[in-house]
Order: C-alpha cells, then sequence, then structure tokens
C-alpha cells in the first residue's frame, strides 16, 4: 500500500511510516495547521483589543456613565473580557485587562479603570 503525502496529495516514497513527500511539504503542512489552531485565539484578542479600546474612547478620565445602546453601537462585544471582580455587595464588574465596567441597569452602564480604584487593585493582587 502506497502512502499519500498529507501536504500535497502525491505518492510517497521511502519508509512505510513517511507521511510527506519531502521537507516542503511537511513544513506546509504543519505552518497550514497551526494558523488554523491559532486562527481561534487570534479572534478572540481581536475582540478584547477592540472592548478595550472601546472602553478607553468612551472612558478617558477613569470612570464615568454611559449607555448601553452607545457601547453596542461603537461594536463592544459584552461576551468577551479578561476577568470579574465581584464586590462585597456582590456586583460584578467585567474587564478587559484595566478597563472595566458594571451594568448599573438595563441602559446604563459604569466604566471604570482598575487603577482609579485601590480595593479592586489590593483584590487583584492577591
Amino acid at each position: 500500500m502506497k502512502n499519500i503525502c498529507l501536504s500535497c496529495g502525491l505518492e510517497v516514497n521511502g519508509r512505510s511510516d513517511k507521511k510527506f513527500c519531502d521537507d516542503q511539504c511537511r513544513s506546509s503542512y504543519n505552518h497550514s495547521r497551526k494558523l488554523t489552531e491559532n486562527q481561534y485565539f487570534k479572534e478572540i484578542n481581536l475582540a478584547l483589543k477592540k472592548n478595550r479600546q472601546i472602553l478607553i474612547e468612551l472612558n478617558p478620565e477613569g470612570k464615568t456613565k454611559v449607555l448601553y445602546n452607545e457601547m453596542v453601537q461603537k461594536g463592544f462585544d459584552f461576551g468577551y473580557f479578561t476577568s470579574i471582580f465581584k464586590t462585597r455587595s456582590n456586583n460584578l464588574y467585567y474587564f478587559c485587562y484595566e478597563m472595566g465596567y458594571l451594568q448599573i441597569s438595563k441602559n446604563i452602564i459604569l466604566l471604570v479603570r482598575k487603577e482609579d480604584h485601590p480595593r479592586m487593585m489590593a483584590a487583584s493582587n492577591i
């Protein structure tokens, strides 16, 4: 039984367990596999970066309130964040790195910056 190259589909000559016809096909196959595997992480990182940039843009002073729809219109995706901070009163702050938000009501979001809140910094350093 002849082996077929996993990259180009040509017949492979040599050992019975050989999977590629040459080093170029082996390298090309492994490179394309890595690109596919890493694409998932790239998409998540892009979403996180976009969320963080939107938070920075909407919150230049370190603490402000904005409308939920304003964040959505700018492309903010509430499904992507890097950490959650739970307060003693069970409020949940969601963070994209140092930039965070708390949903106060259905339409109002409080935006914060982590370094501006010592209590959050102390809790995150534990």
